[in-house]
């Protein structure tokens, strides 16, 4: 009875280590492979002292890098104000170079510099800086984003409420690369007008803002037609703000051809670039963002609107 009694024992024990196994390799480990800009909590912890290191921290809300605490050494970007033309009619147009330019001066950036970006939104915020270091010509060899955030951080590691105060950098930007994103004008002629079959319009909000049932980040609900759509957030997995694999995002995107111009738009600015990103790291070539999106688009009274689930309404069907 002896023998039969460890042998259960043994088969008890192996499918647990089996399962912690499994589970160490999810999350950032996974999606490194093929996304080689996510980096892990590991690989944070390992390079966390190292020289021209600049950690930033994009919060939903900002107050939190003071009340909830933050990754030792990150320095706060407000995802408004520090993200978007404050002086534009729609909040979240991109900031001028000039002025994103002297953002980064101030949180300690040098052209030399390594970024780690993190945020607690699934890597949207992330995406969104990530996106304007892009557009404005910062070598992205140099740039990172902490797969989990906050999430993947706190699971091991304890925050700071300790304010990161840096000297000030001497980042120098380039022009915007007017091939990575559109102004409404572009997307109503080729999407709207011309109905152009070389360009595909993106709408990454959540199938509720698109369909009009609810109404967000704009005075009216639906979307512009002509637009498919596809929830960038639905590339995470929700209780790790991990990214899925390469597979599923493959599969999430698969309505999308890669020989066309994708135009991606949300409703302020994060969603869009998280899809920007997400396809971008799939391959697709020519990827663009509509500067504005949803809270310009659906703010101008004169332009139309859909609602419901398909593209086209009876007013725009061919």
């Amino acid at each position: 009875m002896r023998h039969v009694a460890r042998f259960v024992v043994l088969l008890f024990v192996l499918p647990v280590v089996t399962v912690t196994i499994s589970a160490s390799t999810s999350g950032a480990a996974r999606a490194e492979s093929w996304a080689p800009f996510l980096v892990d909590t590991e690989w944070l912890e390992e390079h966390l002292e190292d020289k021209g290191l600049v950690i930033l921290e994009v919060r939903y809300h900002p107050h939190r890098y003071y009340t909830i605490g933050h990754i030792p050494g990150a320095v706060q970007v407000q995802r408004f104000k520090d993200l978007g033309d404050n002086d534009s009619d729609s909040l979240m147009k991109f900031p001028s170079k000039e002025a994103f330019e002297a953002s980064l001066r101030r949180w300690g950036v040098n052209d030399d510099s390594t970024i780690v970006i993190y945020d607690d939104a699934s890597t949207a915020l992330a995406s969104r800086l990530y996106y304007l270091l892009a557009l404005y010509g910062f070598d992205m060899s140099r740039v990172k984003i902490l797969d989990g955030g906050t999430v993947g951080w706190q699971g091991f590691n304890d925050m700071t409420k300790e304010v990161t105060t840096p000297e000030p950098g001497t980042v120098t930007l380039k022009e915007a690369d007017k091939s990575m994103f559109v102004e409404w004008t572009e997307v109503y002629d080729r999407i709207v007008s011309r109905r152009d079959p070389g360009a595909v319009l993106l709408d990454a909000r959540p199938r509720s803002h698109y369909t009009g049932e609810v109404k967000a980040h704009a005075v009216r609900a639906g979307h512009i037609p002509g637009a498919i759509n596809i929830v960038s957030l639905d590339g995470v997995i929700g209780e790790s703000m991990t990214w899925k694999s390469k597979a599923e995002l493959e599969e999430l995107y698969s309505a999308l051809p890669r020989d066309k111009t994708i135009i991606a738009y949300c409703h302020d600015g994060f969603r869009m670039s998280l899809a920007w990103l997400q396809l971008k790291a799939l391959g697709f070539k020519d990827v663009r963002l509509y500067n504005g999106g949803w809270g310009h688009w659906g703010n101008k009274l004169s332009l139309p609107v859909v609602l419901g689930s398909e593209p086209f309404d009876d007013n725009f069907k061919l």
